[in-house]
């Protein structure tokens, strides 16, 4: 069996609610928990403003039987588990879907993206 020590990317394991997605690519997540924009004004730079943001978990997924775009759009309290090649577990917890999930046919793809109060990363 060969080493995979050294993998740190390639391959994403998805689950919502225990139950596993095809990951077709494009996976992302964002942890960050606040926003920042630098405030400048006409003598310089004053500082910056901060707002909350939502954590994000994004996939395209492969639209494969038992897979319903109705159900992905009905998700609005579940966690998303994600396992990744580099060993990291990513983690969603009662997130929502956003956005209008669509079905393609030329690949047999669905762009799914939940956001939630908190994403984390092990």
């Amino acid at each position: 069996m060969a080493d995979n020590t050294n993998r740190i990317a390639g391959t994403a394991n998805l689950t919502v609610d225990g139950k596993s997605y095809m990951v077709a690519g494009d996976f992302e997540y964002n942890p960050s928990k606040v926003t920042r924009q630098t405030l400048s004004g006409q003598d310089g730079v004053h500082g910056y403003s901060e707002t909350p943001r939502p954590g994000s978990i994004s996939a395209t997924l492969r639209d494969a039987g038992g897979l319903t775009v109705a159900d992905l759009n009905d998700m609005t309290n579940v966690t998303v588990v994600t396992e990744l090649a580099n060993g990291k577990t990513v983690i969603g917890s009662s997130m929502w879907t956003i956005e209008d999930q669509t079905a393609k046919s030329t690949d047999a793809t669905i762009e799914v993206k939940w956001e939630g109060q908190r994403v984390t990363e092990n």
